[in-house]
């Protein structure tokens, strides 16, 4: 019987705003931009597409890549 893949697991969760921003930012490389609740939001109606019609819903998965790219574009338009 296979086990299951526990990080998997943990990457595809639906989780909220607060949830994610928590887990985006731990254990993130120096070089890395630090995400903001304000940050996310902005994220979030940047790219609607990336999120359901109802809720405020977030997934590692689905999310962290695309929140680390926009960070690092943002961060160099400020």
């Amino acid at each position: 019987m296979r086990t299951p893949d526990l990080d998997r697991l943990r990457s595809e969760k639906k989780r909220s705003l607060t949830d994610f921003l928590a887990l985006y930012n731990e254990n993130l490389p120096a070089a890395f931009p630090k995400a903001s609740a304000e940050l996310l939001t902005e994220f979030k109606s940047t790219h609607t597409a990336l999120f359901p019609r109802r809720g405020n819903v977030w997934s590692l998965d689905q999310h962290r890549r695309k929140v680390m790219d926009w960070l690092r574009s943002h961060d160099a338009l400020a």
